[in-house]
């Protein structure tokens, strides 16, 4: 601005107000409302302005009447009187040296947040929080800029730091906004892409340096700053949307793809370079239409510090980590997995958060998010600390976040880790270190109301989309509605199912006999929950081994014991899950630093585990009777689950109209079973559309020709039956032929 004349300052230095104990807290960078110091304030028939900058040697206000030269103070405050009872808009020109910059004077702004958000936020009821606190640019009072806001309600003063004040804490002091223990701040001019931190001044005058816990984005770790984010992306899914909300989750197939994205292919000459949000949104997008998988759930993809804690350990519970690109960039992913018709999961971690000083651990200098109490606020086995599930604001926290990853990227559904962590008072802790809950039960009340809000939020809100939990105890009604006393849940990891069934699997066939209730336990409780059976990432780390190597005998025993349990997988009550690998019979143990083994694909006994995993996809989805009835023991009838001395079962799965349409049976030995009788609940001829041992899968070769036909022969409680002939070290699909 060019100013048309320059108005010297009205009045001198000694005819100002004294600025006292305000300024001296100024300086000290203690004050809770510098706005009532800073900025303009109405004097007589002129306006006092007040700024702050402790390394400019010169202000002047820049205003529609000219420029009016500040005194400055001591610790770099600077006052002086406009000419002018009325100043709605001015703009402060700062000089050092031969060096100066002109700003709307952030100080002259109103609060960016109203009453009803600071109530809300207080009730924590503020089910869009992220759209209130952290940074958000926006026109405020005809300018454009971010308003930057944080919840500190314990903070003696917090200052804002970062790329706009030339990460001097001295220059850009927040305001209190009373009660709610919510700091604001509105920088004029400020848009995407800067970088920032709050500065937070303890009660006990301690100052620390924070990432802001609201972040739409970071900088790409070990770098911690905060950075403004604004989308430019446009939504092309509407479809996809309208069709997710139609129907139950529970009545449709889901077989979910678990993947690592930081480890699932890496490129580069070195290997190490690692997959973009973008890249995967083709790569993985494709891979998975091709293998037929219905769901990708990624492994926590919220910032995270530490690669090695695979993304459990959150720093930035809003920010997707920049290790794969931009917010935008994930974007990208989501809709192009939703274009191959994929639906995506993300792995949400509610039940804990690390102790980096610069995060939310003691975040105002007090236990803000987490517990004070180390029985209650810290987690024995992982070194992190708890949610304070009973505080208000950290309830809202959590549950607006949920909401955010739904709303801003579209996603499907939320895979709650460690729920069991987040029930029991008394999880991994011994006698004297957990405190009972009011009525002296180890229950954590708090932490059950938290579920049960969330998921009936998620599930009023937003129709299809899922919420499973990773619950490994025998916890009642966890994927029961909450109106019939249940936590919620869509689906719970089936992880009794999982332990037997590796247990057996792992076994060698001779002792195998011994050990048949591991493949027929679970179903006393198969349809107690709506279960989902993983076969996770935790299985194959930590010195566990891959799926493969967990299998016993000779290498193509090996194979073949991996291609039957993966069919039994697909065939048993329950949606499947699959970490990354399993498909094709990764041999190492996964290395969260490195890229799957890809190349084993050119040896035909791994395409071949790859090619029966594209092949039970595309049977199951296509075959009502394996999916619409997983939670019902309407959908499913033993066979013969007696036949531990040859190691065989056989069931029946039934479809919503009572149609039998998929008949599995498993000969888990080694031995070429002929001319074996199973009973089948219909005559008639019965495709074998799915054989372990075919050998494109890289089996032997037995089977029966592509089809049996059924007789009268009453068998295994069924009216009719055929002579099959069973392959070592398998399983059949067989369909009814109409």
């Amino acid at each position: 601005m060019t100013p048309a004349r320059r108005t010297p300052a009205d009045a001198p230095p000694s005819a100002l107000p004294d600025l006292g104990d305000d300024g001296a807290r100024l300086i000290a960078g203690e004050h809770h409302e510098p706005h009532r110091v800073l900025g303009a304030h109405p004097l007589g028939a002129g306006t006092v302005v007040r700024a702050m900058h402790p390394t400019a040697q010169r202000c002047t206000v820049v205003w529609e009447g000219g420029e009016t030269p500040l005194s400055r103070y001591e610790g770099g405050l600077f006052q002086g009187l406009v000419p002018s009872a009325e100043l709605p808009a001015y703009r402060l020109r700062f000089e050092q040296d031969e060096r100066s910059w002109v700003i709307d004077d952030p100080y002259r702004f109103l609060p960016s947040l109203g009453d009803l958000d600071l109530h809300l936020i207080g009730e924590g009821q503020h089910h869009e929080l992220w759209r209130r606190l952290g940074a958000r640019v926006i026109e405020h009072q005809d300018v454009s800029g971010t308003a930057f806001a944080v919840w500190a309600p314990n903070a003696r003063s917090v200052r804002l730091v970062g790329d706009a004040g030339f990460w001097d804490d001295r220059v850009h002091p927040m305001r209190s906004l009373g009660s709610s223990g919510v700091w604001e701040l509105f920088l004029p001019g400020v848009g995407a892409g800067c970088h920032y931190k709050f500065s937070i001044t303890t009660a006990d005058g301690r100052r620390v340096l924070k990432a802001d816990p609201l972040a739409r984005a970071a900088e790409t770790p070990p770098a911690t700053a905060s950075v403004v984010e604004v989308s430019q992306h446009s939504w092309s899914d509407d479809e996809w949307i309208a069709a997710r909300a139609v129907g139950e989750p529970a009545e449709r197939p889901m077989s979910v793809y678990e993947v690592h994205l930081g480890s699932w292919r890496r490129r580069g000459e070195d290997g190490e370079t690692l997959l973009s949000y973008r890249e995967a949104a083709v790569e993985l997008g494709d891979y998975c239409r091709s293998m037929g998988f219905t769901h990708v759930e990624l492994l926590p993809i919220a910032e995270h510090p530490f690669g090695g804690s695979w993304g459990y350990q959150v720093s930035g519970y809003y920010a997707p980590t920049s290790r794969h690109g931009s917010p935008d960039d994930l974007r990208v992913m989501v809709e192009g997995l939703h274009e191959r018709g994929i639906g995506v999961i993300l792995d949400w971690v509610p039940a804990h958060f690390p102790r980096d000083e610069w995060a939310l651990a003691r975040f105002d200098g007090t236990a803000l998010y987490e517990h004070v109490d180390p029985r209650r606020g810290e987690h024995p086995d992982w070194g992190t600390l708890v949610f304070n599930f009973g505080r208000n604001e950290v309830r809202n926290f959590l549950v607006a976040n949920a909401r955010y990853w739904i709303e801003e990227f579209h996603i499907d559904g939320l895979r709650v880790d460690a729920v069991a962590s987040m029930l029991y008072l008394d999880y991994s802790r011994q006698p004297g270190e957990w405190i009972p809950n009011p009525y002296g039960g180890r229950e954590n009340i708090e932490a059950i109301e938290f579920l049960r809000e969330v998921n009936s939020l998620i599930r009023d809100q937003y129709p299809g989309v899922v919420m499973v939990a990773e619950e490994s105890t025998a916890w009642p009604g966890v994927s029961r509605p909450t109106s019939t006393g249940g936590l919620g849940f869509s689906f719970k990891w089936n992880m009794g199912w999982m332990h037997d069934t590796l247990a057996y699997m792992s076994r060698d066939a001779v002792f195998r006999r011994f050990h048949h209730h591991q493949l027929t336990f679970g179903l006393w409780y198969a349809f107690s929950e709506r279960f989902v059976l993983p076969l996770s990432h935790d299985e194959v780390v930590h010195g566990k081994g891959s799926l493969l190597g967990k299998m016993p005998g000779d290498r193509w025993q090996r194979f073949a014991n991996l291609r039957a349990m993966l069919a039994w997988m697909w065939a048993h009550p329950g949606k499947q899950l699959l970490f990354m690998g399993g498909e094709f019979g990764q041999e190492r143990e996964w290395r969260h630093d490195h890229s799957l083994d890809w190349h084993l694909l050119e040896q035909p006994d791994h395409a071949g585990v790859q090619h029966l995993v594209r092949d039970l996809n595309r049977v199951y989805a296509a075959e009502p009777a394996a999916w619409q009835r997983d939670d019902s023991p309407e959908g499913f009838r033993w066979i013969d689950a007696g036949n531990s001395d040859q190691n065989v079962l056989s069931f029946v799965r039934v479809d919503a109209t009572g149609r039998p349409g998929l008949v599995c049976v498993a000969n888990l030995s080694p031995v070429v079973h002929h001319n074996f009788r199973v009973g089948l609940p219909r005559p008639g001829r019965w495709l074998e559309v799915v054989n372990t041992d075919a050998e494109s899968y890289g089996g032997s070769g037995v089977g029966n020709l592509g089809s049996v036909v059924a007789d009268a022969t009453e068998w295994n409680g069924q009216p009719h039956s055929a002579a099959l002939t069973l392959p070592p070290l398998a399983v059949l699909w067989l369909a009814p032929d109409s």
